[in-house]
């Protein structure tokens, strides 16, 4: 396993971990989630042990192995109706890689052309929320796609997120990503962006939400012709990269969150040196996946406000 593929491994059951420590998750679907994410409980032993969770036995993780999951609770609650008249928007497809890839499109009606901007869901996949976000800038006036990296993995591309009822499933398949199928999956979203009537792919954006943010910052250093990003609390790109990053980029940032916002120090030096432009916006008192208001880390004050720069940023670099 690379190093790069390692992290993106280690970012979910981190997660998962902190999730369990903040009292987010109940101790047996922690347990469930580890086996499945390390494909066996041998393994999740192991993982375990290196997350510094002790005293768990092979017995109990077969017993949370065996236990439904326990998923967070769904929500109808949008900032933009799916049926907005203003709005075109819902679910496509697009061919390639040899493969039927799935994805969520939102445009304002009337507007013969538009800039466009990409984006990149958590690793739950594309829920109804990361939709809700597309429409939501489309709202804004943008061409949005959030591209389903679930169709980047061989065995799950028939329906995507939608195919799974266990998002912990999800998070699974995202861990196990090889990183050169996760750029090629994202290039070619990039593509079926730009190919959209009236796409002006001369002012193009990117945005993305916790293993999403992670996925926007590595995108910035693959896009030479990427105007703006705003990944929300992403793990920092290879700062042997950072030099190839055209965009500028707005880092969102939780300041309880220090798994991710501990290294903003660190990434904002590498930009500075590089003379990238950037800027970091850290909200004091949230913490990671704040601005997701399906979730229990949901922060109103902190979301609309990181909602409001993010746009005031595309305006001002788009």
């Amino acid at each position: 396993m690379s190093e790069y593929r390692q992290d993106l491994f280690r970012y979910v059951a981190e997660e998962f971990a902190e999730d369990y420590h903040e009292g987010e998750l109940p101790r047996r679907e922690f347990l469930r989630r580890s086996v499945l994410l390390s494909g066996s409980v041998p393994a999740a032993r192991v993982l375990l042990a290196t997350l510094g969770v002790a005293g768990v036995s092979a017995a109990e993780l077969a017993a949370a192995q065996a236990a439904p999951p326990q998923n967070e609770a769904a929500t109808n609650s949008y900032h933009v109706d799916p049926a907005d008249s203003a709005l075109d928007a819902g679910s496509v497809t697009y061919e390639a890689l040899g493969r039927t890839n799935y994805a969520y499109l939102a445009r304002p009606k009337g507007i013969a052309s538009a800039p466009i901007v990409m984006i990149i869901h958590e690793n739950k996949g594309l829920q109804p929320h990361i939709e809700d976000v597309a429409r939501r800038m489309a709202k804004a006036g943008y061409i949005a796609l959030a591209p389903d990296f679930v169709s980047a993995d061989a065995g799950s591309r028939d329906g995507g997120s939608k195919k799974y009822t266990d998002i912990a499933a999800i998070s699974a398949i995202i861990a196990k990503l090889a990183p050169a199928d996760v750029a090629a999956h994202g290039l070619e979203a990039v593509k079926f962006l730009k190919a959209q009537p009236g796409a002006q792919a001369e002012h193009f954006g990117m945005t993305g939400f916790c293993w999403g943010g992670g996925v926007t910052w590595t995108m910035t250093t693959l896009l030479p012709d990427l105007k703006a990003a705003a990944p929300f609390y992403g793990p920092s790109p290879s700062f042997a990269d950072v030099p190839r990053i055209k965009a500028a980029v707005l880092g969102v940032y939780g300041g309880l969150d220090q798994r991710i916002t501990g290294n903003a120090a660190a990434t904002d030096k590498a930009l500075s040196d590089a003379g990238v432009k950037h800027e970091f916006k850290i909200y004091e008192g949230a913490n990671h996946a704040f601005h997701n208001d399906t979730g229990a880390s949901y922060n109103k004050a902190a979301a609309e406000n990181a909602w409001a720069s993010t746009l005031i940023w595309l305006r001002a670099n788009l």
